[in-house]
């Protein structure tokens, strides 16, 4: 009995191995890549950072922590958080001016051996365009690789809610975009890398995921990931494979 659960041990390590030499391998050769932005691309939370902005931090940051470890539906907590931050056009600007959000170290260089190597960058986040655009300007990406959430404001520049027919906006809509740039683009191998559970149910349709525990580690994501990394620099070593 024993010799039998200690050879189960060893064909699941087996599998689990060539597995991640697999998920290695599609990330050499992928057609493109795309990336979660918030505690991935950038060090922080875009809604938290927003959320204590507008001086009510601490009531959103739960709602944050339950979304990003999948335990309430993506959009509930977009919803929630958002009728509670309220923010106006004027504040949104303001933050990205005084606080704009940090790259994660170690990304820049990452993206741009990608793009060197011809493979299409994308940004999928369930943040807000108007703060994903400034990241993918820093990091070369284009306008047109960016998909995220919208909000919306009235013509007086106050909150009036968030465009809730973006992809992103709810649970599900990375796979969607995902299956989108396959079938606009051609794609056949498509690698996402990111920090949460709507990272993680991308794949499929995406071909691999790679988790990363840089700025947050979700237990979750760490346990059911089968590439896991905590920086840059191990995917920037993969590449150099090529």
């Amino acid at each position: 009995m024993l010799a039998r659960s200690n050879f189960t041990k060893s064909r699941r390590l087996l599998t689990t191995m060539t597995t991640l030499a697999q998920t290695k391998e599609m990330f050499r050769s992928a057609d493109a890549v795309c990336f979660d932005v918030d505690s991935t691309v950038i060090r922080e939370e875009g809604i938290d950072e927003l959320a204590k902005f507008c001086g009510v931090g601490d009531a959103v940051t739960e709602m944050t922590r339950k979304a990003m470890g999948g335990s309430v539906s993506f959009k509930t907590a977009l919803t929630e958080r958002l009728s509670i931050i309220r923010c106006s056009r004027e504040q949104v600007n303001k933050l990205i001016t005084d606080h704009p959000p940090q790259l994660t170290p170690g990304i820049k260089e990452l993206v741009e051996r990608l793009q060197r190597h011809g493979v299409k960058v994308f940004l999928i986040s369930g943040g807000f365009r108007c703060i994903v655009e400034h990241v993918a300007t820093q990091l070369n990406i284009p306008l047109g690789h960016v998909y995220a959430n919208r909000l919306k404001f009235y013509f007086n520049g106050e909150y009036a809610g968030f465009d809730e027919m973006q992809p992103t906006a709810e649970s599900g809509g990375k796979g969607r975009v995902i299956s989108m740039l396959k079938e606009k683009y051609g794609f056949e191998k498509v690698v996402m890398i990111g920090d949460g559970a709507t990272d993680m149910e991308a794949c499929p349709p995406a071909n691999a995921f790679i988790g990363f525990g840089g700025n947050v580690i979700r237990p979750q994501v760490k346990e059911k990931s089968l590439w896991y990394v905590t920086n840059f620099g191990e995917l920037l070593k993969e590449l150099e494979k090529i």
